[in-house]
């Protein structure tokens, strides 16, 4: 059987990526109540070990992944690209080698999409994107989530994106064909996302906008997604504030939304710059709900890697 790597969410088909879903959304209503170290029923990864690489740091992303795999029954192990031979030369093929020896999945938060690409070309283990410069399908199956078990039908839904069309503006792109959704985008050319990714996506009939303005974006939308101005990594923190000033998520941007949208933003956020507190901490925002979801659309990725 083809292993089941999770990089990219347009390479899995609709049907795969709704039954993950699905998985998410059971296995959090089990364990409603529940101490949060007690194992699964069933323990499904019983005796499954997960390694973790991260390059960048974390804290959403390496504590729901510890916590999913040892709800799931399993262990892990943490690694700092900084620690390991790859960060003193060893090759990244030669790494996934290895690693796929001791191991039974591998997570990456990585600089570069193409390195993940390359680690799970040689990995003769399933490996997931924790994130890259490319994109982050974990936390999309994390937003969608979130937005279902908040009644959204996403079939015909309107989300609107607005700031910088950064690695998780990417993300919501492939999910727009694969769920049916609008993904309208609001951002300065500059900062307008990949073009690759938007073909992509109209070919495989997604429905992408683009605007040069939040408020057109916002406009009817039954939710509204920011996420920070300056990246880890970017360069030129001074030029992004103040171009993207403009597409601050304020409430009077919000009353342009349908009554009632939902907002979201996969944090770490910056108060006052990409969202304004009233907006973040308002009876509409499901952020916490948010970063919650993590742990359990990534509980439903890493079964559906291993085929549990």
């Amino acid at each position: 059987m083809a292993i089941r790597h999770f990089i990219d969410l347009w390479q899995l088909e609709s049907s795969e990526l709704r039954a993950i879903l699905d998985e998410a959304h059971a296995m959090k209503s089990a364990r409603a109540g529940w101490p949060k170290g007690k194992v699964d029923e069933g323990a499904p990864l019983d005796g499954h070990i997960l390694a973790m690489i991260f390059e960048k740091s974390s804290t959403r992303t390496r504590t729901s992944f510890d916590v999913g795999i040892r709800q799931l029954g399993g262990s892990s192990i943490v690694m700092n690209s900084g620690d390991m031979q790859l960060g003193r030369g060893e090759s990244i093929g030669d790494t996934a080698r290895v690693l796929s020896r001791y191991v039974d999945l591998v997570m990456i938060r990585a600089n570069d999409h193409s390195d993940v690409e390359d680690f799970a070309e040689s990995a003769s283990v399933p490996v997931i994107n924790g994130l890259t410069d490319r994109s982050h399908p974990c936390q999309i199956m994390a937003d969608l989530l979130t937005l279902e078990e908040h009644g959204l039908d996403l079939k015909g839904a309107r989300l609107a994106w607005v700031g910088d069309g950064n690695n998780v503006c990417s993300s919501f792109i492939h999910a727009s064909a694969k769920f049916g959704f609008t993904l309208a985008i609001g951002t300065p050319d500059r900062y307008a996302p990949e073009e690759d990714d938007v073909d992509l996506a109209r070919e495989l009939q997604g429905r992408v906008e683009i605007y040069d303005t939040a408020e057109d974006a916002v406009a009817g939308a039954d939710v509204v997604i920011a996420d920070t101005f300056v990246s880890m990594g970017d360069t030129d923190a001074d030029e992004r504030l103040e171009e993207l000033e403009p597409f601050a998520v304020t409430e009077e941007l919000m009353d342009l939304a349908q009554p009632g949208a939902k907002f979201l933003h996969c944090l770490p956020a910056h108060r006052g710059e990409e969202v304004d507190s009233e907006v973040i901490d308002g009876p509409n925002s499901l952020v916490f709900d948010e970063a919650e979801n993590r742990l359990h659309a990534q509980k439903a990725i890493m079964r559906w890697c291993l085929d549990k």
